[in-house]
């Protein structure tokens, strides 16, 4: 498949690029933010939602930026597995995303920002047109959503991304900077439950970096990922788990691939722990987050195969960390 034409822009700073983007708005011109590519330059090639003009963020100093507390979103999701400041279970989720040739591309920043996905939109313009359109690629008819019928208010397309559960249970939060200002927010609070908007980034923003609380050094985690294959596959379900050993309160979990956005599970833990006396039961936590999760029909696996592996992937990270301790 042939690349659509479009103009690709390199700026060399942050201050550039947002002077870039602004121009550009300004200008009325629609364009992308790229980092890898493994994610957007795919799509374009299957002619979902192309832009005319693309800037990359590869040749900004300050996006490749790693330490134990801070990571620039240019940093390759390689690196993310081999470097020794970065925790390990960023190491861990970066080590069962994609191949190891992919890795080598794909970017931080580009997993925390990827396109949600579903059957009916990852697929070829030609197939997309012969089928009728769907909610999220409707092409101005304003198409129903082919998983829940009769509605054409929410995307329910999947964020399948593996990193963002991991980031969140760690406690992390992310940079975005644009034409309007720099802001940090909670990782948490950085997606949005619909399928089209996808996150909070603003017209004209880009995710700068990762940040890491202090404390993040001191938790242990595991990540428990299900997907068709080994490797190379998207996760069909994923549960991240992390707490500071000896401190059952510091408990966190959240999930991803089942719905669209990752999600971090604060209140169901709470709760849970509040009615156990602070101390936890793993087949009930895991049946608890169960009863919370609904996936929908629009990725490989079933989609009440998928809700059953949660209790399953949460039993064994929370196996994981009590074997860690």
């Amino acid at each position: 498949m042939l690349m659509p034409p479009f103009e690709l822009h390199h700026p060399t700073s942050v201050e550039e690029a947002v002077s870039m983007a602004a121009k550009l708005m300004t200008a009325g011109e629609a364009f992308d933010w790229v980092a890898g590519g493994t994610d957007v330059l795919p799509n374009y090639k299957w002619r979902i939602n192309p832009k005319p003009h693309v800037i990359s963020l590869a040749s900004i100093e300050e996006a490749h930026s790693t330490s134990s507390n801070e990571i620039g979103c240019m940093v390759t999701l390689d690196t993310l597995t081999t470097d020794p400041s970065i925790h390990p279970l960023i190491s861990e989720a970066a080590s069962k995303v994609a191949s190891s040739l992919i890795r080598k591309s794909a970017t931080l920043g580009g997993n925390l920002c990827l396109d949600t996905r579903c059957f009916w939109y990852n697929q070829g313009e030609d197939w997309r047109r012969s089928i009728d359109w769907c909610h999220k690629a409707d092409c101005g008819t304003g198409a129903d959503c082919r998983v829940i019928p009769n509605q054409n208010t929410l995307c329910v397309a999947t964020y399948q991304g593996d990193l963002a559960p991991n980031l969140m249970v760690l406690g992390a939060s992310v940079m975005l900077i644009g034409p309007h200002g720099e802001r940090t927010i909670p990782l948490n609070e950085f997606y949005q439950l619909d399928g089209m908007t996808k996150n909070v980034l603003e017209e004209g923003e880009f995710l700068l970096k990762v940040l890491l609380p202090d404390d993040a050094g001191k938790r242990i985690g595991s990540y428990q990922k299900l997907r068709v294959r080994e490797s190379w596959d998207f996760p069909e379900a994923g549960i991240a788990a992390s707490w500071i050993p000896g401190d059952v309160a510091s408990l966190t979990i959240a999930s991803t691939a089942l719905e669209s956005i990752p999600r971090q599970h604060d209140e169901e833990v709470t709760n849970h722990l509040e009615l156990n006396n602070n101390s936890f039961d793993i087949n009930s936590l895991a049946s608890e987050l169960y009863d919370v999760i609904k996936p929908v029909n629009n990725t490989a696996l079933p989609p009440r195969y998928r809700r059953t592996m949660i209790k399953t992937l949460t039993r064994r990270a929370m196996k994981a960390l009590m074997q860690e301790e």
